[in-house]
């Protein structure tokens, strides 16, 4: 079975590991033909650097990917055929026993296989207190940023973006409407003065840089709400005491969130409750994408066949301005 490798820190490869299906996949319910599989920049190079203990090297990465369902082992099964979006990793099949949720009809997967990094997103937003008029902050620019900025537009925020890369905020201001500002030592003046003081009601950290969040927390307003929705990786040694006193002392009190991926059950309760689940988010995505209403056009960068990956991971560890989002074509 052909599949992308990580070998060794930076070393990347895409080979055939002369795998049957069946052997790779034995109990799982629902077999997938890969059509296409998105990178996760942030995660997929944190990974490929050696650093990540969860990950050891050599490592298949990828956890998002869209194609045809070929065998469905599920009592009663009928999907074989369908196209489906699933949790699967850069591979010529994936294998599926949890979630396995079809594609909407017209939906083209290369736009289909960005449900992953929306369900990323869109943590931020079931997490946050965003309501219609809100001014949001977004730091990060990149595809999981641009994906949490939309959707805070969709619930009627009006949203900054800020980040280092003048590309990134070009796309933002394409796909979400945002205002932009370009992240320096006075980005947090600035942004005060594009909100007439006040600073922003919700601001989300969407970089996972641990510095940034100490920036972010100064661009919330009183009362306010700063979301963590980047994964921190990284050491940072720093006086803790002025972010501690943003979060506790009067008049600014901010409320600090974590808004990772999987604080939310991966299936919908029969009962109702809790009413998010990582599924529904997914199914809730995948519409917004066949109607239109979250744009992708300006993040799909590179729609290459997996055979690219070497160029491509280096891409986005070099030229990060020019590889936003990474999508591999395994019908090539």
């Amino acid at each position: 079975m052909k599949r992308i490798t990580f070998q060794k820190p930076w070393v990347v490869a895409f080979d055939d590991d002369a795998l049957g299906v069946k052997e790779a996949f034995p109990k799982a319910d629902v077999i997938i033909r890969t059509a296409r599989s998105i990178v996760s920049a942030g995660t997929e190079l944190a990974v490929l650097s050696g650093n990540e203990g969860w990950a050891p090297l050599p490592y298949t990465p990828g956890y998002g990917s869209v194609g045809t369902v070929v065998e469905d082992r599920r009592p009663g099964g009928k999907s074989e055929g369908k196209l489906v979006f699933t949790y699967g990793t850069h591979t010529e099949y994936a294998a599926s026993s949890v979630v396995t949720v079809e594609v909407p009809e017209g939906l083209a997967p290369e736009k289909a296989v960005f449900a992953r990094m929306g369900a990323v997103s869109m943590t931020a937003l079931r997490v946050s207190d965003v309501e219609l008029g809100d001014r949001v902050a977004v730091f990060g620019a990149g595809v999981v940023g641009n994906l949490a900025a939309q959707m805070c537009a969709l619930s009627g925020g009006r949203v900054i973006c800020i980040d280092t890369s003048r590309a990134r905020l070009e796309a933002a201001r394409r796909s979400a409407g945002a205002d932009v500002l370009v992240s320096d030592e006075h980005v947090v003046e600035r942004l005060k003065e594009l909100t007439g003081g006040a600073g922003c009601t919700t601001v989300i950290e969407a970089t996972g840089v641990p510095a940034v969040a100490g920036v972010a927390a100064r661009c919330v307003a009183n009362q306010g709400e700063l979301i963590l929705l980047g994964s921190p990786r990284g050491a940072l040694q720093a006086d803790m005491t002025g972010f501690l006193n943003l979060v506790h002392l009067c008049p600014t009190v901010v409320t600090v969130k974590g808004a990772h991926e999987w604080r939310y059950p991966v299936l919908p309760s029969e009962s109702g409750y809790p009413k998010h689940s990582i599924q529904r988010n997914v199914e809730i995505i995948l519409g917004l994408l066949a109607r239109g209403r979250l744009n992708v056009d300006a993040l799909m960068t590179h729609h290459v066949p997996p055979r690219a990956a070497p160029e491509m991971y280096r891409g986005l560890r070099e030229r990060g301005d020019e590889y936003l989002g990474v999508v591999f074509d395994w019908s090539r």
